[in-house]
C-alpha cells in the first residue's frame, strides 16, 4: 500500500454532515465532502491486509484497496478508472450504499473501518468535475436489440453494459422520467437528481433509447415486445407493499411510504400535485410503522415538511449497541443504528404492534399498540409473537405511513402476459448464473428477481444479467463478471 503505517497514524473521519438546524429548512444532501487532502490521509489507513474481505463484503466486487492506493498517491483518474471498471454509477452507491464493504473490514476488528464509502464518492465526484466521465461507445453494433423495462439501478447499469457491447438497448419506464426508485423513491436530500441526470444523459449519448409514460404490459402488450426485440429483460422492480390488515386500515390519512415519498419527489421536480391528493405531514402528528430505510426517508421527509411530532414504530426488538455475536465480523452486523434522518429528531419505539386505528371526522387520529416480545418459532420456524399484558396505549396519529417493506413485484400485466414463472415468493423465478426466466430470450434481474434489497445489489444483479443477455445473443461475453474480482 502507498502507506503501510496509515491506520496507525490517521483516525477514522465520520462522513461529514450539514448542521441539522440548516438541512431541515431544504431537500439538498445531507452529506458534506472530504477535501482532497482529508481524502488521501483517510485512504491511506487502508491496510495491506492480505485478503480484502471489504472486495467479498461488496455485492459489486469493487477493487478497493487498489483505488484507496491510488487515492493516497495522488492518482485520482486512475483509482476512477479502477472504480468504474466494477461499478457503473459509483457516485450513486457512494451516497446511498450502507457500506457493507466497511462492514468487512479488516481494520474494522478491532479499530474504526476505513472511510470506504465516503473515498468512493469523492473519487467519482471528483471525475464528474474534472470532466473525466465521459460517454464510451462501442466500435460496432451487433445489430441486436435488446428491451428493458425498468429503468431503476439494475436497469441502468444492464442498459450500459449491454450498449457498450454493441447492442441496441430500449429502456421502457412506466413513469414520466427515468430513474425509478432512484427518482422518485429515495428522497433528495440523499441523493439529489442532479446526481442522477447526468448518468442518464451519459447513457442516452451511448446509444440507450429511452421510452418513458410506457406501462409495458398494459400500454404495450408482452406479445408486441416479444415480437419487437431478440431479448427482454426485466428490471421492473419489487413494487407490490406490505399492507396492515387490521381494524380502521380503511380510514384516510393512512398511506403507503412509498406514495407519500414520490409524492415529494415530484414537488421538488416541479410538479403540481392535486390539492385533493395531497399527502403532506404539515401540522400533523405522524407515526411511520417500520424501522428500515424506507421508514427513515419518511421521518425525514415528514421533518421538512414540519410535522408537529414524527413516532417511529418497528415491531422487532430493539438491536443491540454494538455487533451481535450471532452476526461476527466480517458479516454485516446486527446492531442499533441511527440515520440522518433519526438524527433530526422524533421517537423510535421498538418491539411494539400496531392494534388498530381509530378515527374522528371522517379521519384517522389515533393508533392502538401494545409491547410485544418474541417467543422460539413455532413448527414452520416462524417466530411466535406475544403480546405483553398491561402495555396497550394509544399515540396521536393523523397521517399513519406504512412503511413495513415489499412483498413481491406487480403481477398483473406484464408478468402474467409474459407466462414467467414465479418462485415461491412471488419473485420472477431465474437463476443467479445465467438470469434466464422460464421463457426463452426473457430474463430477470433486481429486485423483482431476488426481492427487495439495496442499490449495490441491483447494480450487480443488471451487470451480471447484461452478460448473461450478452451470452445468449452472441454465444460468447467479453463483459466481466464479479468473479475474476472475488
Amino acid at each position: 500500500m502507498g502507506k503501510p503505517t496509515g491506520f496507525l497514524e490517521q483516525r477514522r473521519l465520520p462522513t461529514p454532515m450539514r448542521p441539522v438546524e440548516q438541512r431541515l429548512r431544504d431537500w439538498h444532501e445531507v452529506q458534506s465532502d472530504f477535501n482532497a487532502e482529508q481524502a488521501r490521509a483517510q485512504a491511506s489507513r487502508c491496510m495491506d491486509c492480505g485478503i480484502p474481505f471489504c472486495n467479498n463484503g461488496c455485492p459489486l466486487g469493487n477493487v478497493i484497496p487498489d483505488w484507496n492506493d491510488l487515492v493516497y498517491r495522488d492518482k485520482w483518474e486512475d483509482a476512477l478508472a479502477r472504480l468504474h471498471s466494477t461499478n457503473n454509477f459509483p457516485e450513486w452507491t457512494g451516497l446511498v450504499c450502507p457500506a457493507p464493504c466497511e462492514a468487512a473490514c479488516v481494520l474494522g476488528i478491532n479499530d474504526d473501518a476505513v472511510t470506504i464509502k465516503q473515498i468512493e464518492w469523492e473519487i467519482a465526484r471528483r471525475g464528474w468535475s474534472e470532466g473525466w466521465i465521459k460517454p464510451i461507445k462501442p466500435e460496432r453494433r451487433t445489430g441486436r436489440s435488446v428491451a428493458i423495462v425498468g429503468s431503476g439501478p439494475s436497469g441502468l447499469a444492464a442498459a450500459q453494459q449491454l450498449s457498450r457491447a454493441g447492442h441496441t438497448v430500449t429502456v421502457f419506464e412506466k413513469s414520466d422520467r427515468i430513474g425509478g426508485l432512484l427518482r422518485y423513491g429515495i428522497p433528495e436530500f440523499k441523493l439529489e437528481k442532479r446526481i442522477v441526470d447526468p448518468r442518464i444523459e451519459q447513457l442516452r449519448e451511448e446509444g440507450v433509447s429511452f421510452q418513458t409514460g410506457v406501462n409495458v404490459g398494459v400500454d404495450l402488450r408482452a406479445p408486441d415486445l416479444r415480437r419487437s426485440f431478440d431479448a427482454v429483460l426485466l428490471c421492473c422492480g419489487s413494487e407490490q407493499p406490505r399492507d396492515l390488515a387490521i381494524e380502521g386500515r380503511d380510514l384516510p390519512g393512512i398511506h403507503f411510504a412509498m406514495d407519500f415519498l414520490s409524492q415529494q419527489n415530484r414537488r421538488n421536480a416541479g410538479d403540481r400535485c392535486d390539492p385533493a391528493d395531497d399527502i403532506l405531514a404539515t401540522g400533523k402528528h405522524v407515526v411511520v410503522l417500520g424501522g428500515g430505510d424506507t421508514g427513515s426517508d419518511c421521518v425525514g421527509t415528514s421533518h421538512r415538511q414540519r410535522a408537529a411530532s414524527v413516532t417511529s414504530l418497528e415491531i422487532l426488538e430493539r438491536p443491540p449497541d454494538h455487533r451481535a455475536p450471532a452476526t461476527p465480523w466480517p458479516m454485516w452486523p446486527l446492531m442499533f443504528r441511527t440515520s440522518s434522518s433519526h438524527d433530526e429528531g422524533g421517537v423510535r419505539e421498538f418491539g411494539v404492534q400496531t392494534r388498530r386505528f381509530l378515527g374522528s371526522g371522517g379521519r384517522v387520529r389515533e393508533l392502538e399498540m401494545v409491547d410485544v416480545r418474541f417467543r422460539d418459532p413455532d413448527a414452520s420456524g416462524r417466530p411466535r409473537i406475544e403480546e405483553i399484558p398491561g402495555t396497550e396505549r394509544k399515540i396521536p396519529a393523523e397521517l399513519v405511513l406504512l412503511a413495513m417493506g415489499f412483498i413481491s413485484p406487480v403481477r398483473t400485466g406484464l408478468l402474467s402476459d409474459l407466462g414467467v414463472r414465479l418462485d415461491a415468493r412471488g419473485n420472477v423465478a431465474a437463476d443467479l448464473r445465467g438470469f434466464a426466466t422460464s421463457e426463452p430470450g426473457v430474463f430477470a434481474a433486481g429486485d423483482c428477481r431476488r426481492g427487495q434489497s439495496l442499490v449495490v445489489w441491483a447494480l450487480w444483479e443488471g451487470r451480471e444479467a447484461a452478460r448473461a443477455v450478452d451470452q445468449y445473443l452472441c454465444g460468447a461475453s467479453w463483459l466481466q463478471s464479479r468473479d475474476a474480482h472475488v
